[in-house]
């Protein structure tokens, strides 16, 4: 199924699928809306910050279900992928793999940040022995998250608007 961004953004050509213009346009809202989950931590907001990194583990893990499937079944990327300049000399590969050296371990990093936090905080969401674990790790997983982005972003210039 074709992307829409090539007829929401006047001027914009891209060659992408449905499921990629989804996940492109996903990571650009997660990351600010993550960085401001942890402005809300950082100012006592426990419970709004708990409750949006819920959404935002939710939303990202169907958005990544949903792209798998559509990858793995239904687009073939490289046919897209093809067309563009830097397909040839092996960049729009290099590139899918710098991508995901961050992409996986950033989402198995956020699935157990997340899965201790609710297991390991008490109601209401506030700080407890498990904080130093969650704030270390928590960054890890936020720093993973923006490079997961950029990376992704990258690979989406090469690949199918390039």
């Amino acid at each position: 199924m074709p992307g829409f961004l090539t007829h929401l953004i006047p001027g914009f050509t891209s060659r992408a699928s449905l499921m990629l213009d989804v996940v492109f346009l996903a990571m650009l809202a997660v990351v600010p809306a993550l960085a401001f989950s942890i402005q809300l931590a950082k100012k006592g907001k426990y419970t709004a910050h708990k409750a949006m990194q819920v959404v935002l583990a939710s939303v990202l893990l169907i958005a990544v279900g949903a792209f798998e499937v559509d990858m793995r079944f239904y687009t073939n990327w490289r046919a897209l992928a093809e067309p563009s300049p830097y397909y040839a000399s092996g960049a729009v590969g290099w590139s899918l793999l710098v991508h995901l050296i961050f992409a996986v371990p950033t989402l198995v990093l956020w699935i157990v940040v997340t899965v201790a936090a609710l297991r390991k905080f008490e109601e209401p969401a506030r700080p407890g022995s498990h904080s130093r674990f969650h704030r270390r790790y928590g960054m890890f997983a936020a720093y993973g998250m923006f490079l997961t982005a950029v990376t992704g972003w990258l690979f989406y210039y090469l690949a199918f608007v390039a």
